[in-house]
């Protein structure tokens, strides 16, 4: 059975979407079976993998609305499968508020393809609103990325505290691997300074290496690929290969969550 990773920050971009890409498609380089899950109604991740989120159905928003199966809105991109979204996604919120045990919507509909993947890696929008919840919900572990400046710090300790409620109410068993440390600019001494301050401020493993600021990341998306396909030899790639080498290795993390039917 997979492992699940919630990839969240309620702070907007901290390559919460770039981390998925390429942890995933670093996942897959090293023979794993990986499926993405974008919950962001953006459907930014949608896009970047190559996909056009409006030509898409069924997409993430059916599965949610229980008009389609998991298995029937998975498609192939990049290497990886992919649960996509598109702008309908948004509806599913106010869907969800009305359902009972609706924070455990999506760990239902995983669990019928969970056995046909090695790792699940969720893009959970900006925000810790129901869809951030049903992605806490349904994951093993929570990733952090971090961009190493004050604001993005502080979105750490807000959604530390979120994690402590789906821990109390809806998955005791999550677990935070850890932050990855994004757009690093290590000419910077206050992106070291806050970088240092992670382990001992919240308790939490800061992954490494830092994965360096570079526009490489920016050009790969238009061209519906990630930075390991677009710029292989570039420090981001290594970065994040060297990051899914360590999850990879991980063996820890393969024990199933227990989902609530």
């Amino acid at each position: 059975m997979a492992r699940v990773f919630a990839v969240a920050n309620q702070k907007g971009g901290v390559a919460k979407t770039t981390t998925v890409q390429t942890v995933g498609a670093a996942l897959a380089e090293l023979g794993e079976q990986v499926l993405l899950v974008d919950l962001d109604p953006q459907a930014c991740l949608t896009f970047a993998v190559g996909l056009e989120p409006d030509s898409l159905s069924p997409t993430l928003h059916d599965v949610l609305l229980g008009r389609a199966k998991c298995a029937d809105a998975i498609v192939t991109a990049g290497g990886m499968s992919i649960l996509p979204a598109n702008i309908e996604l948004a509806g599913s919120e106010v869907h969800l508020l009305t359902r009972t045990g609706r924070e455990h919507s999506l760990a239902r509909a995983l669990a019928a393809v969970r056995d046909d993947f090695d790792t699940v890696l969720l893009d959970c929008p900006p925000s810790l609103g129901v869809l951030t919840v049903n992605g806490l919900t349904a994951s093993d572990h929570v990733l952090i990325p971090l961009q190493c400046e004050a604001l993005s710090h502080r979105g750490v300790a807000q959604l530390l505290d979120t994690v402590e409620d789906v821990r109390e109410f809806t998955n005791p068993a999550l677990s935070v691997r850890g932050v990855i440390a994004t757009m690093f600019d290590a000419r910077v001494k206050h992106a070291h300074e806050v970088l240092d301050d992670v382990p001992g401020r919240f308790n939490i493993t800061v992954l490494q290496p830092p994965v360096p600021k570079t526009v490489r990341f920016a050009e790969a998306p238009g061209r519906g690929r990630s930075i390991l396909d677009h710029a292989p030899t570039s420090a981001g790639a290594a970065a994040y290969r060297a990051i899914a080498a360590t999850l990879h290795a991980d063996v820890s993390l393969d024990a199933p969550q227990e989902v609530v039917q």
